[in-house]
């Protein structure tokens, strides 16, 4: 019995030791794998790691101009447990803020909240993309302020003050970005928008990393192992874009004081060769230490300069719309190139043209004249074309094929598969929409929506469909997405439209005439056989916004360009010049009519964006 007790004594003494042996066990685990604040402090003791940051990748325009570079740039960093006997005054005067600032700071970094990283044994940022002249101050007496340190960094710079909103900036990563992908620190910088956005991952590189070895007290003895263990960083890519520089500079020059845009395609590969918008801004001034100031400045600006009106300004075409017209009538076997309609200039109803020019019209005079009593008819005896009314449901059939036609050359859609960042889709309006608007399937009919046939209503495209457009007609029925990487895999990305090619030389012939009988008879280029059409489309907010579209040459096409100017008027007096002259470089590779050049970079149609 006593044996028993003594026993049972053993047991339990063995399974009380057991357990404690067991909790110090966990314990020494989770400090030392566990609990990575241990383990950051035991080996910042020893060692200070320092992240080395990659060059980004530059960016060349097709010729290979250097378009975007870099500048070296610094950060003040520090690892708050080291931080002993500062200085502040000191401190602060060198680099050139006041204590609240640096309280501030100091604050912040030590907020979870806004700063989940934080930890005292780590680095973490003070102040970032200090340029030369503003480091040189502190650089020699950093040895003065333990817990602070200087690591390299690089900023951009542009060659020229140019196509900010296709290049894109960068900005400091936004928290849920620091969540979703573990490259990135807190105080890290990548692309905000445009190509910098786009091609981020191949832009940004691969960080190194420096492993300083510290004696007893925490002072820099060298780099640990010989710089055996170091990680070199590695550059991010450089790209070549399909912009001509020359060409967008132009383009910029041409819409001085007027807002509006310029899109221009090679249309045999989708490549971008301009992408104009205005106002817009130098992309310097959003580099460095200024940038947040002079965004929000941006931001607050009434004439929009952030907004790319390339690819987000929605427009109703107006007659720039009546080559695509032309064509899915075509198609749909409402008219052909002999058809004739009535128009009687200013009286016709219930559409009125612009002018006289004789009756009956032709398809190709349509065209040439612009002629709003012919595309009215046109769309009419299209759409109706197996009739309406009590025959309600074939007459939705075929407006539904008509919609489907003119979607099919990159309209009412975005361009999902390209790299261009942040598009607006445009709008082709549906049967549905009608449907809903007045109030039943019977309520509607050609009359009801004619303005569609002179792309008004509630037609909306984007200067960048506009061109693409062009591009498609200029290829004699299909586009290759419109991109602005050089990059093989683009001509891939082929998109037919569904109009068959014999229904093509007629439109081109329309197109010519505008030029040599047409409304852009004073923009013609002699030698040079162009295709294009004007527009002016309404503006219920102001005066008429000015379009052209068009290609050229004529034969083997090298160029499709969009231009929109707003508040214009008419698109024979300000886009077919800018049209014409834009031609005249790309093609000829020089501008020859210098006073025109003069005249309308001169031309002011808002003098909010004069200055810029």
């Amino acid at each position: 019995m006593i044996n028993d007790t003594l026993q049972n004594r053993r047991n339990v003494i063995a399974i009380i030791i057991t357990a404690v042996i067991i909790v110090y066990i966990l314990r020494l685990f989770t400090i030392q794998i566990v609990e990575s604040k241990y383990k950051e402090g035991a080996e910042s003791n020893a060692f200070l790691k320092k992240t080395l940051y990659p060059s980004r990748g530059l960016i060349y325009d097709r010729k290979h101009t250097l378009l975007v570079f870099n500048k070296p740039a610094y950060d003040i960093a520090l690892i708050m447990r080291e931080i002993r006997g500062l200085d502040t005054t000191a401190f602060c005067l060198a680099l050139s803020i006041d204590k609240k600032e640096f309280i501030n700071r100091i604050a912040d970094i030590r907020d979870r909240k806004k700063n989940p990283g934080y930890s005292s044994y780590t680095p973490q940022l003070f102040m970032t993309q200090l340029s030369t002249e503003d480091i040189a101050p502190i650089q020699q007496s950093m040895y003065k302020f333990p817990g602070f340190y200087i690591q390299a960094r690089t900023l951009r710079e542009y060659a020229f003050p140019n196509a900010a909103h296709v290049l894109g900036s960068i900005g400091e990563v936004s928290r849920s970005k620091l969540e979703a992908d573990d490259y990135y620190s807190s105080g890290d910088y990548a692309g905000r928008d445009g190509l910098e956005y786009t091609y981020e991952d191949q832009l940004r590189g691969e960080k190194g990393m420096e492993i300083l070895l510290r004696d007893a007290k925490g002072r820099i003895k060298g780099k640990y192992e010989n710089g055996k263990e170091d990680i070199a960083p590695k550059a991010g890519e450089d790209l070549t874009i399909t912009l001509d520089a020359q060409l967008q500079i132009l383009g910029e020059t041409l819409m001085k004081g007027k807002m509006g845009s310029i899109v221009a395609i090679e249309p045999s590969t989708g490549e971008i060769l301009a992408m104009v918008s205005n106002p817009g801004f130098d992309p310097s001034i959003l580099v460095g230490r200024q940038r947040s100031k002079n965004y929000w400045s941006l931001v607050k600006d009434p004439t929009k300069p952030l907004m790319n009106r390339a690819t987000q300004a929605q427009y109703s075409p107006g007659s720039s719309f009546k080559p695509l017209e032309a064509l899915v009538l075509q198609q749909m076997g409402g008219i052909n190139e002999h058809t004739m309609f009535a128009c009687n200039g200013p009286e016709s109803s219930p559409i009125k043209c612009t002018h006289h020019h004789g009756s009956p019209v032709s398809l190709l005079n349509a065209i040439e004249q612009s002629c709003n009593p012919y595309f009215w008819n046109a769309f009419r005896v299209t759409i109706e074309k197996d009739g309406y009314g009590e025959k309600n449901a074939i007459f939705r059939k075929t407006y539904d094929d008509w919609v489907d036609h003119v979607k099919s050359f990159g309209l009412g859609e975005k361009f999902t598969d390209s790299d261009i960042y942040e598009q607006s889709r445009g709008y082709i309006p549906t049967q549905k929409f009608y449907n809903k608007v007045y109030l039943g399937q019977t309520g509607w009919r050609a009359i009801t929506i004619r303005s569609l046939s002179i792309g008004q209503g509630e037609v909306l495209v984007t200067p960048l469909q506009l061109a693409n457009v062009m591009a498609d007609i200029a290829n004699e029925g299909y586009y290759i997405t419109p991109h602005l990487l050089k990059c093989d895999s683009m001509l891939l990305k082929i998109h037919r439209s569904k109009v068959d090619k014999k229904y093509f030389p007629i439109v081109y012939e329309g197109m010519s005439g505008v030029f040599e009988n047409g409304t852009a008879r004073a923009s013609k280029i002699e030698g040079l056989d162009m295709c294009g059409k004007t527009g002016t489309a309404e503006n219920s907010h102001g005066k008429d916004h000015s379009i052209f579209v068009g290609f050229a040459p004529r034969v083997h096409p090298k160029i499709a360009i969009a231009v929109v100017v707003e508040n214009a008027g008419f698109g024979s007096t300000y886009a077919a010049p800018i049209f014409s002259l834009l031609v005249e470089q790309y093609i000829k590779g020089k501008i020859e009519r210098k006073d025109l050049q003069e005249r309308i970079t001169n031309l002011v149609t808002n003098s909010n964006v004069q200055e810029r």
